[in-house]
């Protein structure tokens, strides 16, 4: 496929395409995946949105039609084919660029600084400026966008930023100003999962604190000397 003849993908294929290649970072020695693990993959609880209830069937469809945009590549190694994605040299991007694209496909559009956090298990980029330097990459790619930035949400401090591999967004998400009220608070989820993460990780610490103190209370008692401090 030319890099210029960008297909229109339906969520199921943007879903598939996703989880190839998230799944190539982080379970490699599971890649290429085979049916069951990708239909597994798609259909997980957990860092997807929406969450998607596929068959084996809607899956292999999407394979199928993937294929035929060179996107996917089936491998019959050992007992049941399996399957990896060629996002990268379909659309000759940098692994970055296609991890980014990775997560605004299994999560839906995210700010810049959501990006970073989600990525991390793929790519742990410097800073925020770093994925902002990708996501204009994107935006501006000569054979045509492949991200655009929305319109900043009712009381978010940041824009996030869409794929547009399944093409224009929906208008809700390109009309901020008519966003609902959920939408503006999602934008802060990740800094209420950073507080959340850092009193959890203050009260593991007070924990260990105790116990080192119960631990050296006693070993002074034995010594016969008394507590420091």
């Amino acid at each position: 496929m030319s890099s210029t003849a960008l297909p229109v993908l339906s969520l199921v294929e943007t879903r598939v395409l996703g989880v190839l290649a998230e799944k190539q970072r982080t379970v490699p020695d599971s890649y290429p995946l085979t049916l069951n693990s990708l239909v597994s993959g798609c259909n997980q609880k957990t860092s997807r949105n929406p969450v998607l209830e596929l068959t084996e069937s809607q899956v292999q469809a999407a394979i199928d039609s993937l294929r035929g945009y060179s996107l996917v590549a089936e491998t019959s190694g050992g007992r049941a084919f399996r399957y990896e994605h060629n996002i990268d040299r379909v659309l000759r991007i940098p692994s970055q660029s296609v991890i980014l694209l990775t997560v605004l496909m299994l999560r839906g559009p995210q700010t810049a600084g959501e990006l970073r956090i989600a990525c991390d298990r793929m790519h742990n980029f410097a800073d925020i400026s770093s994925v902002e330097g990708f996501l204009d990459e994107l935006a501006e790619r000569p054979a045509g966008a492949l991200v655009v930035k929305l319109p900043r949400l009712p009381g978010a401090r940041e824009s996030r930023w869409a794929h547009l591999l399944s093409g224009p967004p929906p208008e809700e998400s390109m009309r901020g100003a008519g966003a609902s009220p959920d939408a503006a608070q999602a934008a802060h989820d990740v800094s209420l999962g950073e507080v959340a993460a850092l009193k959890a990780n203050v009260a593991r610490l007070e924990a260990e604190v105790a116990s080192l103190k119960a631990l050296l209370g006693r070993v002074c008692a034995e010594l016969g000397i008394s507590e420091v401090g």
